[in-house]
């Protein structure tokens, strides 16, 4: 009678232990999760997509933290056959309810966001400063990026956008530097090279002259006739707020000139993709 009751004790000692371990992964998760839910959202830095897919990780990452310890829970307990009921629930509620979280936030950002669901936008870019072609860094590591899922560059001097558009001011020239690490307004741009950090700004000379910073747009017109498209080039007044066009291959996605110099209506720069599908006979205009 004294070893069943010394067993019986023991389980229940081990069954408040795995319930207390339980509760404090949850509340530690949550925790983390209220902290990052006042600012987020109304931050400049930080979109509603962002915050989504930060706390559906952090659910997920829970969620599985608390089905491995059951699944070693239940390895390691003998008598498991007196609470697998608890076992099972344990292990099913975290995977239902992480799941349910990530399916319901992608159709509701879905839902939301001005795009109605995930695009997939190129625009080439060029930075010029003084006549001397400018690169950003080139990525390192296994994602092969600069920037974030939504928003980067793959080395390709392409800029992309790839995923939900919440709101499309995320994702305009402004908000790309800074994505990658630098960063742009109408007198100033400063980017991160292979060779370090290159600034430019208004009243920098060139050639011994003040120069300043300028943004020239190559712009097909008819993008729905393929392969017999029509150009036009402008000059972007308000560059660091120029939202891409809203197409996968370029063209009729845009090529974009960053400048700086002597002041002027128009480049003579333009992007390869658009020198190669003006050689193919693909594309006309000027």
């Amino acid at each position: 009678m004294g070893i069943r009751k010394t067993n019986f004790f023991n389980n229940k000692s081990k069954l408040i232990m795995l319930l207390a371990a339980f509760l404090l992964l949850f509340s530690i998760a949550y925790a983390h999760l209220e902290e990052e839910v006042p600012e987020a959202i109304g931050e400049e830095k930080i979109g509603i997509e962002d915050y989504i897919k930060t706390t559906s990780l952090n659910y997920l990452f829970v969620a599985s933290i608390m089905i491995l310890v059951l699944v070693l829970f239940s390895l390691f307990y003998k008598e498991k056959e007196k609470i697998k009921l608890f076992l099972f629930l344990g292990i099913v509620a975290p995977a239902i309810i992480a799941t349910a979280y990530l399916a319901g936030s992608t159709i509701y950002l879905n839902a939301v966001s001005q795009t109605k669901g995930p695009v997939h936008w190129h625009a080439d870019y060029e930075i010029w400063d003084c006549n001397e072609k400018i690169e950003l860094i080139k990525p390192k590591g296994l994602t092969n990026r600069i920037g974030n899922p939504l928003f980067h560059d793959h080395g390709d001097s392409r800029i992309h956008v790839e995923g939900v558009v919440a709101d499309k001011r995320r994702v305009d020239l402004h908000m790309f530097f800074e994505t990658v690490g630098g960063y742009l307004d109408s007198s100033m741009l400063r980017i991160p090279t292979d060779e370090g950090v290159v600034e430019i700004k208004n009243s920098d000379l060139c050639n011994g002259e003040e120069g300043k910073l300028q943004a020239f747009l190559y712009r097909v017109k008819n993008p729905e006739e393929s392969k017999k498209w029509v150009f036009e080039q402008l000059k972007v007044k308000n560059f660091p707020n120029y939202i891409l066009a809203p197409y996968s291959n370029i063209p009729p996605g845009d090529c974009i000139i960053i400048e700086f110099g002597k002041e002027k209506e128009k480049t003579d720069k333009m992007c390869e993709t658009y020198k190669a599908a003006m050689q193919r006979g693909d594309l006309n205009g000027g």
